[in-house]
Order: C-alpha cells, then structure tokens, then sequence
C-alpha cells in the first residue's frame, strides 16, 4: 500500500483537484511503465508468517536490503517500514507482506530486469536467515490471528474502521497479494479510453492470473480467492465503477467519486490523524471534526486517492488492480498484457471495441465468474477461454506496434513476456488449476508441500 504523499500546496480552489489529475497527462514519448508486486514472507522451518521484529523479520529483510544492497530507510515512528532507491520502493503491506513498487520505466525488458534484479536481492537476504517468500493471490493455509499487523499508524486505522464495513477487509489487508502495473495517458480523452477498457477487461486478467484457489488450508471453491476478497470489502471504494462509462465521464467526474468515498486519515508531522468515515468535502470547507477549521492540501488529496480500491484507478496514472500475485515470470506477463492493450493507439481502439457492448451487469458477471471459474467463465455468449485469447491477441499486436527492443537490439519487442500468458491460453489452465492438480495428486492433499514447490 502507499506511502505518504507529499509536495501538494494548499487548495485553494475546487478546481485543483482535477488539475492534479491532469497534471498526470503526458506526451507519448514520456509514457512510462511502473510494475508492483506483493510476496508473502515466512520462516521455512515453521511455514509460519514474519513477524515484523526478530532475527527471522520482514525487518532482517528489509535490513539486509538497506546494508548489503543500497536501499535508504523508511521510517515511521522510529520503526523501518520500506526502502527507496533510484525512482523505487520497497513497502509492507499490513499483514507483512513484501511490495516493490518499482521505478517508471521505459519498457517491459527494463520493468522486467528490475523485478528479476529485486527478488535475486529478497532471495539472497532471505536465505541467509532461514526465509522464504512466495507469489499467491491469498494466504494458503494462515489464519487471521497469524497474521502481525506492521506497525504502520495508517493499518492501525484501516483495521479498526474495516471491520465495520464489510466483511473482508482485514482478510483483504493480511492474506491477500496482488501485481498490478501504473500506466500513463495523454489527455483526458485518452484516461476515459483507457479507464474504460481496463475496467471492462480486468476480468479477464483476474482469470488470467487467478492463483489463490486455496483459504485456510483447503480448496475455497474460486479460482481467484483474492478477488472474492474485494467484492466483500467496502462498498464505498471498490467495484467495476458504472459511471466511468457514462457519457461526460472525465476528470471533475473522478473527483465528484472521490469525493464521495469516506476519508481513513489525514497525515500530520508523522502522525495519521484518524479521519475515519469523515468527507474530504467537509475537510475542503475547514468543517473536518479531526482538523476543525484547517482545510487540505494537495497532499492530502493525494493521500486520500491512495484509499480508493476499484479494479481500476486514476491518480496521475491508471492502476490495473485485477490479478493475483503469482510466479516469477507472470510478474512480467501482467505489465506486457497491458501495455500491449494500451500503449499502441490501434489496440486500445480494437479492445474498446470488443468491450463497448458490454453493460454494467454484464462486466460485474464476468468479474465474478473470473473470480470462481478462471478461464472457465462463461456469462451469457461470453466464454471467458475465448475472450482471453482474442484480448491476448490484440495485447501481443500491440507489443509489435511498439517494436521496442531489449538485449541490446538482439531482442525486436516485447512479445515474449506474454509466453506464460499463451500458455494458458493454449492449455485452458491457469495458476490454480496447476495449484488445485498437484494439490489432489502429487501433494495428496498435503498443502503445506506448495511453500517448497512455489516459492521464489
């Protein structure tokens, strides 16, 4: 999750925030590829999760990472709680569970470079002290008191107020992984294309990619247990988001949604102020009851972004937010998908008009039959095997429209990264059908034996 924004001078008008929006818009050359990705730590002996403190820590990671590698500290209330390093950081998710968000980066061979760079460094430190790590959508076999809250003010906050308005968000927090991949737009027209087209298609990556069949220490009956998760999350700032299709769509519009999500915190001098179902409206009037009579600033506004959690989202970059964590290869496969869709104008027109027809109820079908059936979805005439390979197409198009080369020219494009997407295409089978295959064979039902077998 985010870390504090910072650099936003006060608001002055209503207009600023849509302006910080806009002020995302770049020309296509400037155009940049920014790759996350969540991991789950645990103590091999055991196969229990990190604590944050101790020999065996996410702190000891984070701790070699600073000594032997070069990443400056992050810290929060005297404790390390992420690294940063050349336009990167490292961060914790709540339950303990170790982020990049990488750098913007030029191409998928760079991201990819990056992400491969990144885990040879965890996979170092973390040998050295008895520690693995591992790419699932969700926890397999943890329990929600196994699971440490990291000691970061803005969890504490999120935790208490999550209880109290679904009934997975602290699930969500402690046993869940996601990758996803911060992609640029032009104009404002060209964020409501691509808005539209990831939103109406982060099903078929969430099928693409489902890789957390497993809760509690058995099958759960979904391909994508981690996008079950968010569907029980909190109503107020997650979901397919109807209106991004509606005519007049925009940013002033993006700004009328957020504002209407209620804030969790406002960050003061190193502290997180709870703010907890209060209006960022309120807040613009100086009538926040935590800060009475101040009024925000754009850092703020920047922080309060950060809390919503729709399957797209729009900062100063669009979000893709459907897929599980998973293998180290499909960590480059989620980024070369999209880009592929979006960075090459041809294909962005051809996926938007594969999804154009589509309503409201049919694209939250297709993100529930993702979740449960992977690409054995099928919601009407919509048969999800299918629609995966027709996107899939047009994603590898548009990778040889923009003919960037890697390995020193050696290299034409950046198809390759979709190979392991291919291969579920040609095979019908997903992460978790390999997972739920082994678990019913070779692993005799025995889920402990999936750390050793997929772990980094």
């Amino acid at each position: 999750m985010s870390i504090p924004q910072s650099g936003g001078g006060p608001i002055e008008r209503h207009e600023q925030l849509a302006e910080y929006l806009q002020d995302g818009c770049k020309p296509r050359d400037e155009w940049r590829i920014g790759t996350e990705h969540e991991k789950f730590g645990f103590c091999k002996d055991t196969l229990k999760p990190l604590p944050y403190d101790g020999a065996r820590s996410i702190k000891a990671v984070l701790t070699g990472l600073q000594h032997r590698h070069g990443w400056a500290p992050i810290e929060e209330g005297g404790n390390l709680i992420g690294l940063e390093k050349d336009g990167a950081n490292i961060s914790l998710e709540p339950g303990g569970a170790l982020e990049l968000s990488g750098a913007p980066l030029e191409s998928i061979h760079q991201t990819c470079d990056e992400v491969n760079v990144h885990l040879d460094q965890v996979k170092h430190i973390a040998d050295e002290i008895g520690v693995g790590f591992i790419g699932l959508g969700a926890a397999p076999i943890w329990h929600h008191e196994e699971m440490p809250l990291m000691p970061k003010g803005r969890y504490k906050l999120m935790d208490a107020y999550m209880e109290k308005v679904g009934t997975s968000g602290t699930t969500m927090m402690r046993r869940t992984c996601t990758v996803q991949v911060n992609l640029d737009f032009g104009s404002e027209a060209d964020m409501v294309q691509k808005m539209r087209v990831a939103l109406a298609l982060q099903p078929v990556a969430t099928a693409l990619f489902a890789n957390s069949p497993f809760f509690e220490g058995k099958p759960n009956g979904h391909k994508s247990w981690r996008s079950r998760v968010w569907r029980y999350l909190d109503d107020d700032r997650t979901g397919m988001l109807p209106f991004v299709f509606d005519e007049g769509f925009g940013f002033e519009a993006w700004v009328q949604y957020a504002l209407d999500v209620p804030m969790y915190f406002v960050y003061r001098d190193g502290t997180y102020i709870d703010a907890l179902g209060m209006s960022f409206r309120d807040f613009l009037k100086g009538e926040l009851p935590a800060l009475p009579g101040e009024t925000p600033t754009l850092s703020d506004w920047a922080d309060h972004l950060t809390t919503i959690f729709p399957e797209a989202r729009v900062k100063k970059f669009i979000e893709m937010r459907g897929a599980d964590g998973g293998p180290w290869r499909r960590l480059c496969a989620l980024p070369a998908l999209w880009v592929g869709l979006c960075y090459d104008q041809a294909a962005l027109d051809a996926a938007w008009d594969l999804v154009k027809g589509w309503d409201a109820e049919t694209r939250e079908e297709l993100r529930v039959a993702a979740s449960v059936s992977g690409l054995q979805a099928q919601v009407g005439n919509l048969n999800m095997h299918d629609l995966a390979r027709e996107v899939l197409d047009i994603a590898e198009t548009g990778l040889k429209a923009r003919a960037m080369p890697g390995a020193g020219g050696l290299i034409p494009d950046e198809t390759h990264f979709l190979n392991a997407l291919k291969e579920s295409i040609e095979t019908g089978q997903v992460p978790a059908d390999e997972l739920l295959d082994e678990y019913s064979t070779a692993w005799d039902g025995d889920l402990t034996r999936i750390y050793k077998e997929f772990s980094y």
